[in-house]
C-alpha cells in the first residue's frame, strides 16, 4: 500500500469512528538539510509590531486550520508571530521565547507562570520546515496527525485510552507530546489559540503519534462501537419514560 493510500484509509476510519469537527491532518517536521516537496505556504507577513513579532499567521495553529484544505510547508519566520508556538515546535529555544513581549505579557498578566513555560513540552530537534496538510492526501509519513473533535469523540478517546493526557494551555503543546513522548493528547484549546483560529466553543483537539496510528485506530473503532451499542441500549430503556408522559 502506498503512502498517500494508507494515510488516505486510516484518515477515513479515524472520521468514521470519531465524526469529527473537520477531517484530520497531518503535520511533519522536515529536518535541516532535508526537503519538501509541499509548496510554501503563501502568505505577505504584516507590519511588525513595535517589538519586530511577525509572521505568515498569528500562531501557529491557525495553519491547524488552512490545512484541512491544502498541503503546504512553512518556516520558523511563518511561525514568528507566536514565540511560544515556536518554542513548543522547536524552531526557538526557551532563552529566545522568554524575552519576547507576547511572552511576557502572558507572564506579566498571570495567565501562565515561569514555572509552567519551562515545563512545557516542545520538540528537541530544530526542524528546517514543518509540513501541514490533510491526512487523507499525505504522501509522505507525517509525525503527528491532528483531529478537532468535540466533547463526543472525547469520550470515545477516554474510553480507547483511559490514560488519556488532556491537557490545557497553551494548546500547541499537545504536538510535542505526540511527537517526542510517542503519547495520544487531546487539549481543551486556551484563550490565546481560540481567538487567533476562531475554533468554536464546543471544538477540542486531540494529537496522535502518526507512527502509532495503524494500531490507534482500530482501538477507537472498537470504543466508538461499544459506546454506540450501549447509548442505542440507553435510548430504547428510556422510551418507557417517554410512553408515561
Amino acid at each position: 500500500m502506498s503512502h498517500n493510500a494508507l494515510w488516505s484509509e486510516l484518515a477515513a476510519r479515524l472520521v468514521a469512528a470519531l465524526r469529527p469537527i473537520a477531517p484530520p491532518i497531518g503535520i511533519a517536521f522536515v529536518a535541516e538539510g532535508a526537503a519538501s516537496d509541499a509548496p510554501p505556504f503563501d502568505a505577505s507577513y504584516p507590519t511588525p509590531n513595535e517589538s519586530g513579532r511577525t509572521g505568515a499567521v498569528p500562531a501557529g495553529c491557525v495553519f491547524w486550520m488552512k490545512a484541512v484544505d491544502r498541503t503546504f510547508s512553512t518556516s520558523a519566520a511563518d511561525h514568528a508571530n507566536c514565540s511560544v508556538g515556536s518554542y513548543t515546535h522547536g524552531f526557538i529555544t526557551l532563552d529566545e521565547a522568554a524575552p519576547r513581549d507576547d511572552v511576557v505579557a502572558a507572564l506579566e498578566s498571570g495567565w501562565v507562570n515561569e514555572a509552567a513555560v519551562a515545563a512545557l513540552p516542545h520538540v528537541r530537534e530544530r526542524p528546517a520546515q514543518v509540513v501541514y496538510g490533510p491526512l487523507a492526501k499525505f504522501d509522505t509519513d507525517p509525525d503527528v496527525v491532528l483531529v478537532r473533535i468535540n466533547a463526543l469523540a472525547l469520550m470515545v478517546l477516554k474510553d480507547a485510552f483511559p490514560s488519556l493526557r488532556i491537557e490545557g494551555k497553551p494548546q500547541c503543546h499537545v504536538i510535542a507530546l505526540a511527537r517526542e513522548n510517542g503519547e495520544i493528547a487531546a487539549s481543551v484549546g486556551c484563550a490565546l489559540s481560540r481567538a487567533r483560529t476562531g475554533m468554536r466553543s464546543e471544538e477540542l483537539t486531540c494529537a496522535i503519534p502518526a507512527s502509532r496510528l495503524a494500531k490507534i485506530v482500530p482501538v477507537i473503532e472498537a470504543a466508538a462501537d461499544l459506546d454506540r451499542a450501549m447509548a442505542s441500549y440507553a435510548g430504547t430503556d428510556a422510551q418507557r419514560f417517554d410512553a408515561k408522559s
